[in-house]
């Protein structure tokens, strides 16, 4: 019985010989990331900035959320009821909540121009 397993292992082995992995030199990495032109981004982060920024018709509440909300820091720990409750849609409450989390990591500011689309 523990012939066929040899014959298994040995049979593997043989087909698959030894070779060294290619290492890339650090620089070719980094070649299809390089950007020209830096993105630039709003120095100061409001409520108006931020819904216009989102975009998709977000910043039409911008005067329902000043007026309720006040601050910025406030519409980053906002949860979704308190936003029903202000009667912004399901879909424009979703978009604000992604975007506020992903702010609150880092992952995203808003543009300091509108996209072009």
């Amino acid at each position: 019985m523990a012939t066929w397993l040899q014959r298994i292992i040995r049979t593997r082995a043989s087909s698959f010989p030894p070779t060294a992995p290619k290492l890339l030199p650090p620089h070719s990495f980094y070649s299809s990331r390089f950007f020209s032109k830096s993105t630039n981004y709003v120095a100061k982060v409001g409520i108006p900035e931020f819904l216009t920024g989102i975009g998709n018709g977000v910043e039409s509440h911008v005067a329902k959320l000043e007026s309720e909300l006040g601050d910025f820091q406030k519409l980053l720990v906002t949860r979704t009821l308190k936003l029903k409750k202000l009667g912004i849609p399901c879909k424009h409450r979703k978009l604000i909540l992604k975007y506020t989390h992903k702010y609150r990591l880092g992952l995203w500011r808003p543009r300091a121009e509108p996209m072009k689309s």
